[in-house]
């Protein structure tokens, strides 16, 4: 609901606009001169001239308009619009984008919580990776599926890169500011120092190396892999400083028997890189006491057909009678998608002790998680495709998968897993970062459709509508964390769980344009609201780097409100700058 009046009052406020401003504007020019423009005549091909069109004419522009082609994705919404739908049902068909663009939300959420990041915590496990080192690496991949997955399918044209860094540094405001002053507002407490001032420096980095690149309009190769390496740069100072602070304490621990008097330096400067801020209680422990109560006196062993009916069913009985009505709304609606997602995706979780072996659901994810990513990569393309103009792969992938689930039927018990069971851990990343990356295809076409209908910047709609559904579940969950007890944990969330976004989103987005058209990148920005979005955060970081600091990095009510206030008036100045209110005065 709030969506839909977001986007109302921003309709408005674009038509009053086109009402107001001057002829220079392209998008105001009248109609016949529009449509008499040939694609090749410099302007006349953008797809988001069609909103200057009559109603008749702007399904005959969409069709014969090379820029209203979107490749990317299963639907093509610009169509659905213009084509199916009656000019007169516009109202209708924006909210009907609105709740899809809510459901393909829900869709990235759950897939990354319930599916990828479990998935990415169990490989991590089976490679006795570090706590640092798989926090920044699989666990930062994880949290930043949907930001990074939806920045890639953005960078595939240039006309909707825009809504990427958008998105990006939209996110990254958002986070920086909202997310991080409700952590101060609920719980005031003492930042980390270094690891703070570490992740600032390198946030602060990535985003001048972005600002020279979009003020230069292009990027190279070497530059994409230079992005990509000062990534690597900083997992190699998290884990050198790790070292370090570990080894001080160690040395500090056996020459000094009172833990009393150890220095202050070592009680709250870098505990962030310890797990100071960490229950000593772990996931497998917590789950397996909480388990215990309800665990049978007698053995009792279920039937494959209870097992497999047991494991579709995500509702926890338990669960259900402890929750608010809202949860159970929520739960409702969430449901169907998560049996889907369970029949198609495995999940491996090395704190139960079967790590979740499923045995009938587990074979059957053997036909249906490869023919998921036959029908979901590069929007289903092989979905169609014959080998040599007459075998279907689909059915080659479904017959391979039916004859491995028979093996693994037949040679397992459902018991015990299996000594490959890890391998359904990889299967299951591998399908689910498939489906986040359909989904997130799906979710930058459909706000590239509002763009036009709208007649928004794919930037203003990067860092509102997407920014802002890439982002929700940080903010919750950051928060949570912080009432909780652990406000360290969650900042550093906040500021390590960006750095991966925006380096390998804008990194692995142009490598992937780079070897789809064999060229360097260009892009296509929005002007002075491009200039707003890099500015704001880039202040942002520099006065926290500053004010932190000064307060002796304790993190107050104060500087929570400083900082909702900061992302307020962003926001309202970027909307100005949209709508022509703010603008640069040619002299």
């Amino acid at each position: 609901m709030a969506l839909a009046v977001f986007l109302s009052v921003l309709s408005v406020l674009s038509r009053l606009q086109a009402v107001k401003s001057g002829s220079g504007d392209l998008r105001n020019q009248p109609v016949n001169m529009l449509a008499n423009m040939s694609p090749s005549g410099g302007g006349g091909d953008e797809c988001d001239h069609v909103m200057n069109l009559s109603a008749a004419e702007r399904c005959a522009f969409v069709k014969n308009t090379p820029d209203c082609n979107m490749e990317d994705g299963f639907i093509n919404y610009l169509h659905v619009a213009f084509c199916l739908l009656s000019p007169n049902l516009t109202p209708l068909t924006i909210t009907l984008c609105i709740i899809w663009l809510l459901f393909l939300f829900l869709i990235l959420g759950l897939a990354a919580s319930k599916f990828f990041c479990p998935n990415l915590s169990a490989i991590s496990t089976s490679l006795h990776l570090t706590h640092n080192v798989a926090g920044v690496t699989f666990l930062a991949l994880g949290n930043g599926a949907p930001d990074i997955f939806s920045a890639m399918a953005a960078f595939s044209y240039p006309h909707t890169a825009g809504l990427a860094v958008g998105a990006l540094f939209g996110a990254g405001i958002f986070v920086t500011t909202v997310v991080a002053g409700g952590v101060a507002l609920v719980k005031p407490f003492a930042v980390a120092s270094r690891p703070f001032l570490r992740d600032v420096i390198f946030y602060m980095a990535a985003v001048f190396w972005t600002f020279v690149i979009l003020y230069r309009g292009t990027t190279s190769l070497e530059e994409i892999l230079g992005y990509l390496v000062l990534y690597v740069v900083y997992v190699l100072t998290v884990i050198i400083s790790a070292f370090i602070y570990n080894r001080q304490k160690h040395s500090v621990n056996t020459s000094i028997q009172d833990v009393a008097h150890l220095p202050a330096e070592f009680n709250s400067s870098d505990s962030s890189d310890d797990d100071d801020d960490i229950p000593r209680l772990s996931a497998g422990e917590i789950q397996q006491d909480y388990d215990s109560e309800y665990r049978p006196l007698l053995p009792y062993s279920e039937s494959t057909s209870q097992i497999l009916l047991s494991s579709l069913n995500p509702v926890d009985n338990r669960k259900w009678r402890r929750k608010s009505w809202r949860w159970r709304a929520l739960k409702v609606l969430k449901t169907p998608v998560e049996v889907l997602l369970l029949l198609c995706i495995p999940v491996v979780d090395p704190d139960k002790e079967d790590r979740n072996w499923r045995r009938p659901l587990n074979c059957l994810h053997l036909i249906t998680a490869p023919l998921v990513c036959v029908f979901t990569f590069q929007s289903g393309i092989y979905g169609n495709y014959k080998i040599q103009g007459e075998f279907p792969l689909w059915l080659l992938i479904f017959l391979l998968g039916l004859f491995l689930s028979a093996i693994a039927f037949f040679t397992t018990t459902n018991d015990r897993p299996p000594r490959y069971h890890p391998l359904f851990a990889l299967l299951g990343f591998v399908v689910s970062a498939v489906l986040i990356s359909a989904v997130a295809s799906e979710v930058v076409s459909l706000l590239h459709m509002l763009g036009v209908v709208l007649k928004l910047s794919t930037t203003v709609l990067g860092l509102t509508l997407l920014a802002w559904g890439n982002s929700i579940g940080d903010c919750f969950s950051d928060i949570t964390i912080a009432r909780q007890g652990y406000p360290r944990m969650a900042i550093s969330a906040c500021f390590g769980g960006i750095i991966f976004n925006m380096l390998f989103g804008v990194g692995l987005g142009c490598l992937v344009q780079m070897v789809k058209t064999h060229s360097n990148v260009q892009f296509e920005l929005q002007g002075l609201l491009t200039w707003i979005l890099v500015g704001s955060l880039g202040l942002s970081l520099v006065l926290s780097f500053i004010i932190v600091p000064l307060c002796r990095f304790h993190l107050g009510r104060t500087y929570g409100i400083f900082l909702l206030l900061f992302y307020a008036i962003f926001l309202v100045i970027a909307l100005l700058t949209e709508f022509g209110k703010i603008h640069i005065i040619h002299t």
